[in-house]
């Protein structure tokens, strides 16, 4: 018992001064892991947010900005309705990573202007986005004691080669879309499909579809480059992209090494169309007499374009009675063809122009003797029309020798990136040509 309370009295003082050693211990301060790109600009909306409503202002506008013919930044800056002294700072800010005096006339930039509650004095900004280059920007934006602050953000990019399929609902292009194919590509692939297949008749729903091609995506997800499109299959016909050693020509070739472009395309328009009529007789819709029908007429939009369907050389581009807007191009073999109704040519489309498959020549109008938007085709052969369904062309050529050895290893690279689902490769940021990293 007389030791007990020694004993108690000791236990306390060693809690105390564990509890002491505790509590006076120095603090250890952790480092933050690094912010993404995502989350940086995350802050800088919720700063913008926070610094955005000055007393007397109000909310944020997002104003669009494009710098005119003999006008200067500065110049520019101020049309959003700041006063000069503000615009004159923005510039200064801007002038510590890149010379403002030379920005051209067409660049683009983005504001976010808060204006008066009253609608008296100026307004003021709280920020400015101006892109670089394709994945670069400067921001000058607010800090929350109102001065200018200047960033620079370089986001990584990846070079994707991206394998992309699926089945046809509706249309091959419509379809390819979707699936995020971009429209050079969907455009590339109909147009080589094309050679084989009638897309409006030949394809069904549930047809399978594959395509590889290229691209250059950002950080954040935006495509900035899209390359050509490298392999393209359907219902078991394949394309494999392959130029020729010293050619600047880029061709398209089956498993086996030969050509797949015909000398004859199956039809000049390359989506969104139907055969309305065809060739043989016929009860005219307007006469009402029965009457010969020469050529293929294809129901299509107003507008939709019309392409050669082989090498030639534009004959006629002229009015030509019932046929409205007419155009004739002789081809080789004693081929001609010939396009009415139509709604305007294209650029350059005169006789003697030289044309070449694939090429947008016209468009798709009602002109002359039409009951609505539609082409009328036709085919000639030295001098007589024949009916365009059934036109048989030879096919291209056949790769040998040096030629067939680059291609069966250009195919092979391509058949592991589909094998393997796609390829990426990602490359640091580099800074912008004329660009000086920015001071804050």
């Amino acid at each position: 018992m007389r030791i007990a309370p020694h004993a108690l009295t000791a236990v306390a003082a060693i809690s105390v001064a564990l509890l002491a050693g505790r509590v006076y211990q120095p603090a250890q301060a952790e480092e933050a892991p690094p912010l993404s790109a995502a989350e940086i600009a995350h802050l800088e909306a919720r700063a913008f947010a926070v610094a955005g409503s000055p007393e007397g202002l109000g909310a944020p506008e997002a104003i669009p900005v494009q710098i005119r013919r003999g006008e200067t930044f500065e110049q520019a800056v101020r049309r959003t309705g700041i006063a000069p002294e503000e615009a004159s700072a923005v510039a200064a800010t801007l002038s510590n990573a890149m010379d403002v005096t030379s920005i051209p006339a067409g660049q683009r930039f983005e504001t976010a202007i808060a204006k008066p509650r009253g609608g008296r004095g100026d307004a003021r900004l709280i920020g400015l986005t101006m892109r670089t280059g394709p994945a670069s920007q400067l921001t000058v934006s607010r800090s929350f004691d109102g001065a200018l602050r200047l960033r620079a953000l370089e986001e990584k990019v990846t070079h994707e080669t991206v394998v992309l399929g699926g089945k046809v609902e509706g249309s091959l292009t419509r379809t390819a879309r979707r699936e995020g194919a971009p429209a050079a590509v969907a455009r590339a692939a109909a147009r080589l499909f094309s050679h084989k297949f009638d897309l409006e008749r030949d394809i069904r729903a549930s047809d399978e579809f594959r395509y590889v091609f290229d691209r250059t995506v950002t950080e954040s997800g935006r495509t900035i480059d899209t390359g050509d499109l490298l392999y393209a299959e359907l219902k078991g016909v394949s394309f494999y992209r392959f130029q020729r050693p010293g050619s600047d020509k880029v061709e398209y070739f089956d498993a086996t090494g030969k050509n797949t472009r015909s000398a004859f395309m199956r039809t000049p328009l390359e989506r969104g169309f139907r055969v309305s009529s065809s060739f043989g007789f016929r009860r005219h819709p307007i006469s009402g007499y029965r009457r010969m029908h020469q050529g293929i007429d294809f129901a299509a939009g107003m507008g939709t374009p019309v392409i050669a369907p082989a090498d030639g050389v534009v004959v006629e581009a002229r009015r030509w009675g019932g046929y409205g807007n007419w155009l004739r191009i002789r081809h080789s073999n004693g081929l001609e063809s010939g396009y009415g109704h139509l709604s305007r040519y294209a650029s350059g489309m005169r006789p003697g122009q030289r044309v070449r498959q694939g090429q947008v020549v016209a468009y798709v109008g009602s002109t002359g003797a039409s009951t609505g938007p539609h082409l009328h085709y036709e085919l000639w052969r030295r001098g007589q029309r024949i009916n365009p369904a059934g036109v048989r062309t030879e096919e291209g050529t056949v790769l040998a020798g040096s030629e067939l050895a680059a291609f069966r290893a250009e195919k092979a690279r391509i058949d592991r990136i589909i094998a393997a689902g796609g390829e990426r490769k990602t490359q640091q940021p580099a800074m912008t040509a004329g660009l000086r990293p920015a001071r804050t």
